[in-house]
């Protein structure tokens, strides 16, 4: 099965527009997930909720999609979230709230990987995978050969076999008798240095992870942040993709 996975869209719709026009044009997904986080930041929440209820694809909750349905407490997050969060909020309509109220926390409906948006370690504290530490510890809980997250915005890999390896390869293959943690970025809102949005294409039978890059207009995205009235750094950090 060839997998396409992305993650933490954050009401982009331009960067989501990209990103499944890629996933088509590659032709070869047989099955397309959502890992998170359609909302927050972002100036087209609904539309972006919108696409993915019309694309029917596998997609589990973020924080900020459980925050804007009013499913957490927004003391989670720090100012600037919190002001997009309540903007956000304020802008979805009930029925869009009723959806990511609905979410679950983790699919776990593959033979070969489970996803989850932070961690397996109560899920609904939607933790960080940052570091060893974090990936040993998810690890320990890992009940498959892959799971796959999204979160921290940053797409990387934490593989483990007879010892922990971190790798930002684009392209990795996980021999059989690993296990690993594949972070697959944001679509819109990048954390690495790079704005361009982050797909990433899974093959379970060849055990290979491809990372990809796909071009938007950042620009438009940004102005759309600050026509709608959102803090102006949340378009700064766009164009700088951290």
């Amino acid at each position: 099965m060839r997998y396409a996975f992305f993650s933490d869209i954050h009401g982009n719709l331009d960067a989501l527009t990209a990103v499944l026009k890629a996933i088509e044009e590659d032709g070869k997904a047989d099955k397309v997930l959502c890992v998170g986080d359609l909302v927050g930041y972002g100036a087209e929440p609904r539309e972006c909720i919108a696409v993915i209820r019309e694309l029917n694809c596998p997609v589990i909750a973020g924080n900020h999609d459980f925050a804007a349905a009013g499913r957490m407490q927004l003391d989670y997050f720090n100012a600037l979230a919190r002001e997009a969060i309540e903007w956000t909020t304020d802008t979805l309509e009930e029925e869009d709230k009723q959806f990511l109220w609905n979410l679950p926390l983790v699919w776990d409906d593959e033979e070969s990987f489970v996803m989850v948006h932070g961690t397996l370690q109560d899920p609904s504290s939607f933790g960080y995978v940052l570091n060893d530490l974090d990936a040993l510890l998810l690890f320990r809980d890992l009940r498959k050969d892959f799971c796959v997250t999204g979160h921290s915005h940053y797409p990387c890999s934490f593989v483990y076999g007879q010892k922990l390896v971190f790798s930002r390869e684009p392209e990795l293959t996980v021999e059989v008798g690993q296990r690993a943690i594949i972070n697959v970025g944001s679509v819109g809102q990048p954390r690495d240095g790079d704005p361009r949005a982050c797909l990433v294409f899974f093959d379970s039978e060849q055990r290979l992870i491809e990372t990809q890059r796909i071009v938007y207009d950042v620009e438009e995205a940004a102005r759309k942040i600050i026509t709608a009235g959102l803090p102006e750094p949340l378009a700064d950090r766009l164009l700088a993709g951290i």
